[in-house]
């Protein structure tokens, strides 16, 4: 049987492991902060001191054949109901699964200090920082150069067909999302051209192209994020 103290010792190893993951999360203002990763980390700790001691008397006794890892197995999969209730759908964009993932990492880092992987659960610990704060601003660098934008482009009629707005702007058919006309006034139409994973210099050679076109009185731009970021 495990030591009182070892137990211990697994505890708060795997309360403070889960508090920096929860520091990180908190400081963004997420709903799953500091104590929400350190419940999640010392509860799986002990379930997983539960699963690995917790049946030793009962698996001593003959003709008793029990599976303890299988008490661990299911943290993985119950942990998910949390991880749900993090995630956000805002329109059309999700938010809360860097969050939601962060909450399962957590799981499993208070698995390993619960039976005693020390380093493992350290190492780790580490990585989930390295991912979430390091990786963070490569991420929104790339964001900022692929975005989405909305084209509302004021000209004569007819004069923004598909196949010419697709040579005007340079860009693939799959970058072209969707394109809204609406009749103006004095045989002009408004056009709205929906344009995704643009960069900023495809927007502007974009303007720069449909100003310069026949039939076109004026270009505006509506730009957008690709993705919101956790």
């Amino acid at each position: 049987m495990i030591a009182d103290t070892d137990i211990a010792i697994r505890l708060v190893v795997a309360a403070l492991l889960g508090s920096l993951v929860g520091f990180e999360r908190e400081r963004l203002l997420w709903a799953a902060g500091v104590r929400t990763h350190m419940l999640v980390s010392v509860g799986s700790a002990l379930l997983m001191i539960v699963s690995a001691y917790g049946f030793s008397r009962a698996t001593a006794m003959p003709h008793v054949v029990l599976d303890p890892s299988r008490v661990a197995a299911q943290v993985v999969s119950g942990i998910g109901f949390l991880g749900a209730g993090s995630i956000l759908l805002r329109g059309q964009v999700v938010k809360g699964l860097t969050t939601a993932a962060s909450v399962w990492s957590v799981a499993a880092i208070g698995l390993a200090a619960g039976g005693g992987l020390y380093f493992a659960a350290a190492l780790a610990t580490g990585i989930i920082l390295l991912i979430l704060i390091g990786i963070k601003p490569l991420e929104e660098a790339y964001r900022s150069r692929v975005q989405s934008a909305v084209f509302r482009v004021l000209g004569e009629r007819g004069s923004m067909e598909p196949d010419r707005v697709k040579k005007l702007l340079g860009v693939r058919g799959s970058q072209l999302r969707r394109i809204v006309t609406i009749p103006a006034e004095d045989d002009l139409e408004e056009t709205r051209l929906h344009l995704t994973r643009v960069s900023q210099r495809d927007i502007r050679l974009g303007v720069s192209r449909l100003k310069d076109a026949p039939g076109i009185h004026s270009v505006e731009v509506e730009k957008r994020k690709a993705a919101e970021t956790e």
